[in-house]
């Protein structure tokens, strides 16, 4: 098990090299065998596997901003709010209190009986079971490993989050691709011709990242029956759940009640570096899962699981109510400015189509960093070149002056 825990490492590791807009588009697929001139250019401890994904190019546009004066960054995808004062001083009491060691692996009782009771109140489940996590890509990781063989099949739908195929190839399965566009939204008969079998699993992810889009209930619904009617593992990414701007989120566990649900406390509460998620679904899996955590995290962090707990209690709404004004001011200037945008209903991403005078989303956003913009290139969401993605968890000032090189952009070239 040591071997999966150094991979952790390497998938969210950072490049500190600037590198250009080519090389930020990670490869996807079945792992393949290296050809010869690579192979001896590697150091011969690696596994061929780590030749199949570089840093992760949102990571790399990071690592630029770092290097940039004043840059107008849109890229990153991380709240810009300040962590509520009730949080902080509840993780400073941990500390102070000395509760730095290990917690146990599913995570202090106190949280997950909390996490629990809300789960079960919500949902009625009779059997469905939780674990605190190391960040919801720790739940992810945790759950691909515990779920998929080699040679397993697992759908993801066009665009995806970066993660998505990189992990399934990772553990030795096959990402297969649902195309979403143009409107970006599911079409369970896609789904439907899609399933072979060896699939395995079905990654969801609503509200989107990179597109924002919110599932509405008919396509949950359906496709929820889908993975029912196949016996087919569905895995719900719900870390933007807190962030729906035009109605409630409709979950999957609503129609099946085998569904497996990620989510976490980085977006709501503002805590990203804290590295704090959590996974439930039912009690064979969640066992299995907290087995794997045990061998690979450990625990989650284990203060910051008891300013976890205050952040339950803490009232965000005025945070989502901001986003939401900045959501409409980012689609408004988009749409003034001449851009084709779906109307993105939740998280804080936008995923617009790059105009026609340019040939692809990596010259666009090679244009747009060239005038001090950064955006990421939509081709490390998708197979397709022809979007891009822009993060609104910025500050109005911030948004204003990246709509006005949008605005630019729109017209530099013929």
């Amino acid at each position: 098990m040591a071997q999966p825990g150094r991979l952790v490492v390497i998938a969210d590791g950072c490049d500190t090299e600037a590198a250009s807009i080519c090389d930020m588009i990670p490869p996807v697929g079945p792992i393949k065998p290296l050809p010869p001139t690579l192979e001896s250019l590697m150091h011969p401890w690696l596994a061929t596997r780590t030749t199949e994904f570089d840093s992760s190019g949102i990571r790399k546009v990071f690592d630029l901003a770092s290097q940039m004066k004043d840059p107008i960054n849109l890229s990153i995808g991380q709240p810009d709010f300040p962590v509520p004062d009730a949080v902080k001083q509840a993780a400073i009491r941990a500390i102070q209190a000395d509760k730095n060691g290990y917690s146990v692996t599913q995570g202090i009782t106190e949280l997950q009986q909390r996490l629990q009771a809300d789960i079960d109140q919500s949902l009625g489940h009779s059997d469905r079971r939780v674990v605190v996590t190391s960040g919801t890509s720790g739940a992810l990781v945790l759950a691909m490993l515990a779920l998929i063989d080699p040679g397993d099949e697992v759908i993801c739908f066009d665009p995806f989050f970066v993660m998505y195929p990189t992990l399934s190839a990772m553990v030795g399965g096959k990402a297969v691709f649902v195309d979403t566009h143009p409107s970006f939204r599911i079409d369970p008969e896609k789904v439907a011709k899609a399933i072979t079998p060896r699939t395995k699993l079905i990654l969801l992810n609503s509200p989107c990242n990179p597109t924002g889009v919110v599932a509405d209930a008919s396509e949950i619904q359906a496709l929820a029956e889908l993975a029912v009617k196949h016996n087919i593992a569905l895995l719900s990414d719900e870390i933007y759940r807190n962030f729906c701007y035009d109605g409630q989120l409709p979950s999957p566990t609503k129609w099946n009640d085998q569904t497996i649900v990620m989510d976490g406390f980085s977006k709501t509460y503002g805590v990203t570096g804290w590295r704090l998620g959590f996974i439930h679904g039912p009690t064979p899996i969640i066992d299995k899962i907290t087995m794997m955590q045990q061998y690979t995290f450990v625990c989650a962090p284990h203060p910051f699981q008891w300013a976890a707990l205050a952040a339950l209690d803490t009232d965000m709404s005025s945070h989502i109510r901001q986003y939401h004004a900045r959501r409409d001011r980012m689609v408004a200037g988009l749409n003034d400015a001449g851009y084709q945008v779906v109307h993105p209903d939740g998280a804080f991403y936008v995923f617009p189509q790059v105009p026609p005078e340019y040939e692809s989303g990596t010259e666009f956003v090679t244009q747009a960093i060239a005038k001090g913009l950064l955006v990421i290139p939509g081709k490390i969401f998708s197979q397709r070149d022809s979007h891009f993605r822009i993060s609104y968890a910025a500050s109005n000032d911030t948004i204003e002056r990246g709509i006005e090189v949008l605005k630019a952009l729109r017209g530099a070239k013929t």
